[in-house]
């Protein structure tokens, strides 16, 4: 089969790339410029791998280039993974993160509307706000309460590709992923911002002090690997089509949680690190609990995560030890 994955230099998109190469498909990516940033991919990625992919040069607001590429390629299918996906960004930059996530979103819908190809929006549990902490664990079927502006631009297209679905113009189905992470995850996050510090901390460039954020609320997190496993599971399936998945684990935890166990897998002991909270790694609205339920997702394609969380933070902190120490893992 013949793939297009959009956010191909991302996170999610180049795990998901790697396994779709090793499914032996043919993978395509876009990217915004030919300025070498394939090779950006070479921390997870071997130089066979990305010399196998076709990359196409385009911004995905750009219409006219969009429908270009997508009419002379004509793809089995398009994971759209691309997004300005940072909650906190999108409060300082609403009109960028609704350009990114909106506007570029709408292109791909209407060029592929009335073709064959297979197209997965990749929404957030983001779109369903606070209301877990009402309501428990949140199910496909919720109204969208976003609280913050990247939620309310997934929600927009999430709904938009609804009415799309239900009234035959497109092929499509659309997951909502909850909290992931592992091997290129940026900084910027929170469990990530933790392994990197911790990474620069054992190679001697930061002092034994964590800065973080909120602890206290609770989210349920996979590794990254088994979430882009569930959307090339629903991408095979032809039941997936006009409907909405979320892509969730079970196991509920404080952030500290996830703190904590990246700290386990350093080569300090507990003590060693003091955790001082940096008021700028506060969201300006916080969500206090994020548990998602994943029923049509094991229903239809039997997913389950197999990754553990603890082999996820050993993964995430080898990771960043790579890109410090410039040589293999402790």
């Amino acid at each position: 089969m013949k793939y297009l994955i959009t956010g191909i230099t991302g996170f999610a998109g180049p795990n998901l790339a790697k396994l779709l190469l090793a499914e032996g498909h043919e993978v395509h990516g876009i990217i915004r410029s030919s300025n070498g940033r394939e090779y950006d991919l070479l921390d997870i990625m071997t130089v066979q791998e990305i010399e196998s992919i076709k990359f196409h040069y385009c911004d995905l607001k750009n219409e006219y280039v969009v429908r270009k590429i997508l009419k002379d390629e004509n793809f089995d299918g398009v994971f759209h993974l691309a997004a300005q996906s940072h909650p906190p960004t999108s409060f300082r930059e609403p009109v960028l993160t609704w350009e990114d996530n909106v506007n570029a979103s709408m292109n791909l819908i209407t060029a592929l509307e009335g073709t064959d190809t297979k197209f997965m929006f990749c929404s957030t549990s983001e779109v369903y706000g606070d209301s877990c902490k009402d309501i428990g664990k949140l199910s496909v079927d919720l109204p969208l309460q976003p609280s913050n502006p990247y939620g309310a631009s997934k929600a927009a297209i999430d709904l938009y590709m609804q009415e799309r679905m239900d009234n035959g113009f497109l092929n499509g189905y659309v997951t909502r992923a909850f909290s992931h992470t592992g091997p290129r995850r940026g900084k910027i996050f929170s469990i990530s911002s933790d392994a990197s510090q911790i990474a620069l901390m054992e190679c001697g460039q930061q002092k034994k002090q964590l800065r973080i954020g909120n602890l206290k609320t609770k989210r349920v997190v996979i590794d990254v690997r088994d979430c882009v496993r569930a959307y090339y599971l629903l991408m095979k399936e032809d039941k997936s089509s006009g409907k909405v998945f979320n892509v969730c684990g079970n196991d509920v935890h404080e952030m500290q949680y996830y703190t904590d166990l990246l700290i386990s897998h350093s080569k300090f002991d507990y003590d060693e690190i003091e955790q001082k909270i940096y008021e700028p790694y506060y969201r300006p609205i916080d969500i206090e609990i994020q548990i998602g339920d994943s029923k049509e997702l094991v229903d239809l394609t039997g997913w389950k995560p197999e990754i553990s969380i603890s082999q996820a933070m050993s993964d995430l902190l080898n990771y960043w030890r790579k890109k410090y120490f410039k040589h293999e893992s402790l």
